[in-house]
């Protein structure tokens, strides 16, 4: 059993959406297409079957991973987050150390990520730098390209 992921609403219901989509339009789509394709004859030449059948065995493959994130999320209310720490669903604002460029970054889980709206994962190496950080404090994060160094300028929900 994998351990638990913290989402906010919005972002469970989308893993709930996309489930629903793969289970009710997805799977019927492919079954159909087997089915097509096995109508056409010999199987064990017929590459239409044996790729729908692939196709299959990916979607559902998918369908039992979202399963089981969706079975072990937990829904976090963003407005009980402690703000004196960095914590998951923690809006940041960062300073980089040797250029004092600014940046804001909200920590979420790895189905929430949108890096157009700053939404970075909590695994990526930005949100494990910046995990349990306070104001004030100074961040190394050590990525493929080097060790960076961040100061927490702010922190909110």
């Amino acid at each position: 059993m994998s351990s638990p992921a913290y989402y906010t609403e919005e972002g469970l219901k989308k893993l709930l959406d996309e489930l629903n989509h793969l289970r009710t339009v997805e799977r019927p789509h492919i079954s159909q297409q087997i089915a097509d394709a096995r109508d056409k004859g010999d199987l064990s030449e017929n590459a239409e079957y044996h790729a729908a059948k692939e196709e299959q065995g990916l979607l559902e493959a998918r369908i039992a991973k979202l399963e089981e994130v969706v079975a072990n999320a937990r829904i976090i209310d963003t407005s009980q987050v402690d703000t004196s720490k960095v914590y998951i669903h923690s809006r940041v604002v960062v300073k980089h150390v040797d250029n004092g460029a600014q940046r804001e970054f909200t920590i979420v889980a790895e189905s929430e990520v949108d890096i157009k709206v700053g939404k970075i994962s909590v695994s990526s190496p930005i949100g494990k730098g910046l995990l349990g950080k306070a104001r004030g404090e100074v961040a190394e994060v050590v990525t493929p390209a080097g060790t960076t160094r961040f100061e927490i300028i702010e922190i909110s929900r």
